[in-house]
């Protein structure tokens, strides 16, 4: 298939430069309105859609994010992969500000989203046990390793629904379950990337230490803002290798991301709502077509 890598940016990363052919485009979605329009363009002779999480400007908080519209938009567009970029904090004393973490586990501490694009009337349960795409995970890594940057690869990252940061209690906790990261916006974007069989990677950039470190304290906004900024350049020239390492076509994801919904569709054909279904044409229309 042709690859078409989408790119979530996180806090501080809000737009790419060097596409070709670059422009903005509004995308419908049957579930309002994405973060904002999508950047399109070719690098590297690879299609490319970039999508800012919290808008220009960022607009919208963790919590108002319209996940599944985002999802959607991007895989409307033809996207194969997609690479979020996400600010976290450390629980962790190795991973330190500056570094950057590639996620493969979660634990979703959020309540104030939707968190699937099925339902009544079309019920679906996908796999979840491995969130994140091994292949687009080594890519994103050999990336970040190759404009110097120190990389980690494999941590779990607690998702709270913020917008407020940790408790010393909280942080403490999260520590005692063996988390490393924290952040506000890992779900429910990797379970709706799974349901819309969308290979899927985390870039987690770290800015701060949460408040669990001794010699840190509570977090500090100023110091996370200018840690984001030189993170933010790092992530840009790392995107900016992906399409040579990923190429312009791939076979079938080996990890089976591709084909997430084979066997998850538990509504029988003649009890599913054509309502529903309508919503699902872009995440779902490979399996329901059929």
């Amino acid at each position: 298939m042709d690859t078409m890598i989408g790119i979530i940016g996180g806090s501080g990363l809000y737009q790419i430069d060097g596409l070709e052919g670059a422009s903005w485009v509004k995308v419908k979605t049957p579930w309002g309105k994405p973060s904002d329009e999508v950047l399109v363009g070719r690098l590297n002779g690879v299609a490319m859609a970039f999508l800012p999480r919290h808008g220009r400007g960022h607009v919208h908080s963790p919590s108002t994010v319209n996940y599944r519209a985002n999802i959607d938009a991007l895989k409307r567009l033809g996207c194969t992969d997609v690479i979020a970029i996400s600010a976290v904090g450390s629980l962790r004393e190795d991973y330190k500000p500056g570094d950057f973490v590639i996620v493969d586990q979660y634990i979703d501490r959020t309540f104030a989203r939707e968190k699937s694009f099925f339902g009544t009337g079309c019920v679906a349960h996908v796999g979840f046990a491995h969130p994140t795409c091994p292949r687009l995970g080594a890519a994103a890594a050999s990336a970040g390793r190759a404009v110097g940057v120190t990389v980690h690869e494999g941590a779990t990252y607690v998702a709270m629904e913020g917008p407020q940061f940790s408790t010393l209690a909280e942080s403490r906790l999260y520590r005692s379950w063996g988390a490393d990261l924290i952040g506000m916006t890992g779900m429910p974007e990797a379970k709706l990337a799974r349901e819309a069989e969308l290979c899927y990677a985390c870039i987690a950039m770290v800015t701060d230490y949460d408040c669990w470190h001794p010699d840190h304290g509570a977090v500090d906004v100023a110091q996370v803002v200018a840690t984001m900024a030189k993170n933010s350049g790092h992530a840009r020239n790392l995107l900016a290798r992906l399409p040579g390492l990923l190429g312009p076509t791939r076979p079938p994801c080996p990890h089976g991301c591709d084909h997430a919904l084979d066997m998850a569709i538990m509504t029988a054909p003649d009890m599913r709502d054509a309502t529903v279904l309508s919503t699902l044409d872009a995440v779902a229309g490979r399996v329901l077509k059929g």
